[in-house]
């Protein structure tokens, strides 16, 4: 069974974007992160310096999110946002692509989009969310296709604030599109092991959860019985 040879903390974003957060439920998210040994925690920009400070000296890496969740803010605005976020210490930054430009069939704008936050953190992993739920098929493969171009290091379906979030269908359509050139995050409405796994399963090699200790706690559990 896949989930016993699998470090399966490490495939885990752990997220809390709720605007209403706190700074003591940033620092929980912090803790539970070190415990766990996720990947990351994802947060919000203006907690990125708080989460920096509380996870000094782990691997646990500090992921934020640019232009979300809409993406309908502008180039230059989300190359500054991602810049500010890296100096003051993320390593991983999820910006949401600009949907109805996508939608409208201007690739030249969508690529560009991506390509201006690439350089603007050219240190940084950079993850593209293309949020699946409000895309055809074809304009999701077409969305995986630009952020490859511009230079992204992985595909990201959702941000979780829209009308719907990662599906099996599209974590497979997203894989056999990118194919080995870059990952993809199945995010939005992961929330036990079977979430986790089916999305594992269908070909992303990560993660993006409020769930991630309970999902982690129920993997052990299964572990320690098989």
């Amino acid at each position: 069974m896949i989930y016993l040879f699998m470090n399966y903390s490490k495939y885990i974003d752990h997220t809390l974007l709720k605007a209403d957060a706190t700074d003591a439920q940033i620092l929980n998210l912090c803790a539970e992160a070190k415990k766990y040994d996720f990947a990351s925690v994802c947060v919000n920009p203006s907690y990125v310096a708080l989460a920096v400070r509380e996870l000094k000296d782990t691997d646990v890496k500090v992921c934020t999110v640019i232009g979300f969740p809409l993406g309908a803010t502008s180039i230059v605005a989300k190359a500054a946002e991602a810049a500010e976020a890296a100096f003051e210490g993320a390593k991983e930054i999820d910006m949401v692509i600009n949907i109805s430009r996508l939608k409208e069939k201007d690739d030249r704008y969508v690529k560009h989009d991506i390509e201006e936050v690439r350089k603007a953190v050219p240190n940084c992993i950079l993850k593209v969310i293309i949020e699946t739920c409000l895309l055809t098929d074809e304009e999701k493969e077409r969305a995986c296709r630009l952020s490859l171009e511009a230079g992204a290091d992985f595909v990201k379906t959702s941000t979780g604030f829209s009308t719907g979030g990662a599906t099996e269908h599209d974590v497979k359509l997203m894989r056999e599109t990118v194919k080995d050139k870059c990952g993809v995050k199945a995010s939005g409405g992961i929330r036990t092991k079977e979430d986790f796994l089916k999305m594992i399963a269908a070909g992303a090699n990560r993660i993006g959860t409020s769930s991630g200790v309970k999902i982690v706690q129920e993997l052990k559990q299964i572990k320690r019985e098989y």
